[in-house]
């Protein structure tokens, strides 16, 4: 994907997601403000703030100088959610939450945000039906379906988790302005979707979406999405196709302007194979584009040491990305590195999921329940080298704490080296010095 800042200088795109999801998507809460009858109301409140520090600053928009870069992001999501149960115990239930949300400071160091953005504006907004127990050979609720603005993950997030592109009021030739906090990525719902799940927690299952994005910097894209999944104890498989219905062509680059037609078909598994400790995922997506056929896989192993002191897992993935391969609306979801590889690369100096090969070695500690330590550790290889390198090496270390039931907090520091600086085809600004990069994040929710 490129965009054209104001200046007419090219860049490559990033499509970020933050750290954020791992501090709320572990524990569902909310406030209990009613529940009598098998009726329930509750009141939601997530607030997350972050500050950032990045030595060096990189030309991906075109907007930004050589020199270091300092910042502040932060959202505030509030609104309510409640159920009501009916006969069979099917259910209907809905949410309304809005999100306030702001950048300070000089803005990113890739120039999506200049420190200037605030906006308030609705974020979820559905409603939806669950069957209960009307159909039990289908399981449990096996049967829902849901309508309105929502975040929808398909699988692990590789190739959709939400709308999580959050640029600010950077001059890219028109207005892509969400609101800023391009990091936290706060606002992950699609404008309008259809969702209909069949199928409970164990078994085949299946989906059928409809999803429509509003976000100008996804070029206003529309999806229709079917998934099949087996799952067991042993593991799930899956199965995905993806066609794109449309695009808004006034903000789509030509990266983007391919989506209208474009069929994606993946296949996915993830699971310990019955083998305790072991963990084992991959996916292969390939992509039918105007321009050719591009495809997307990787392979993962991690082994947890469950009777060594601090339960230490060791991962490894080695994920390959071809030359034009769309990535779509991938995300985090299983904690910091996937599917956003690197804390600086994957927000700022890419590679951004395509055009790339990453070996990535991670290892993880829990010294005490409410705390996880670890490093991470990526290796980029771009595979055409034609028109830019993005090429680089990447160690994360970080730290997630549990302070009690409402409160996190999480310190990242980063040391990225880029193969080229953006002088000599690669988007770091001034130098290919390792750059020394710093963030924390507090996040809280009720």
């Amino acid at each position: 994907m490129t965009y054209k800042s104001g200046g007419g200088r090219v860049a490559r795109a990033v499509i970020a997601y933050s750290a954020v999801t791992l501090l709320v998507s572990g524990k569902v809460s909310a406030y209990e403000l009613y529940n009598e009858g098998g009726r329930s109301l509750n009141a939601d409140l997530e607030a997350i703030f972050a500050a950032f520090h990045s030595d060096e600053s990189y030309a991906t928009t075109g907007t930004k100088s050589a020199g270091s870069s300092n910042w502040r992001e932060g959202y505030v999501k509030y609104g309510l959610n409640g159920s009501a149960e009916l006969s069979g115990k099917s259910s209907v239930y809905g949410k309304l939450n809005f999100l306030s949300s702001g950048t300070w400071g000089g803005g990113d160091a890739a120039g999506f945000t200049v420190g200037t953005e605030r906006r308030t504006a609705v974020e979820d907004a559905y409603m939806g039906w669950r069957s209960g127990e009307l159909f039990s050979s289908l399981g449990s609720n096996g049967i829902d379906i849901s309508a309105g603005r929502q975040e929808v993950v398909v699988g692990d997030g590789f190739l959709i988790k939400g709308d999580a592109l959050n640029f600010g009021d950077v001059d890219l030739g028109d207005n892509y302005d969400r609101g800023g906090a391009y990091y936290l990525a706060s606002r992950k719902a699609f404008n309008h979707t259809a969702v209909l799940r069949v199928g409970g927690d164990h078994g085949w299952r299946g989906d059928l979406m409809w999803l429509d994005s509003n976000n100008r910097a996804q070029a206003e894209t529309e999806l229709a999405i079917a998934t099949l999944e087996h799952v067991a104890d042993e593991g799930t498989l899956g199965f995905t196709y993806i066609k794109g219905l449309d695009v808004n062509k006034r903000f789509a680059t030509p990266f983007q302007a391919e989506r209208d037609g474009m069929e994606t078909a993946s296949v996915r598994g993830t699971g310990s194979l019955g083998v305790k400790d072991l963990n084992l995922a991959f996916e292969y997506a390939t992509q039918d584009r105007d321009s050719g056929r591009e495809n997307a896989w990787y392979l993962e192993g991690s082994w947890a040491f469950s009777d060594v002191l601090w339960s230490p897992t060791a991962t490894y993935r080695y994920s390959r990305f071809s030359e034009s391969f769309d990535p779509l609306f991938y995300g985090l979801s299983r904690g910091y590195g996937t599917w956003f590889q690197g804390e600086v690369a994957s927000n700022y100096a890419g590679p951004f999921n395509t055009n790339t090969r990453v070996q990535h070695v991670g290892l993880k500690a829990t010294p005490m329940e409410s705390l996880t330590v670890g490093a991470l550790y990526f290796n980029f290889d771009p595979i055409s080298r034609s028109d830019s390198n993005l090429g680089g090496d990447e160690v994360d270390l970080y730290a997630e704490w549990m302070v009690n039931d409402h409160l996190m907090i999480s310190p990242v520091i980063a040391f990225y080296k880029p193969d080229r600086s953006a002088g000599r085809g690669g988007l770091q600004l001034g130098s290919d010095d390792t750059n020394t990069y710093f963030q924390l994040i507090v996040g809280t929710s009720f």
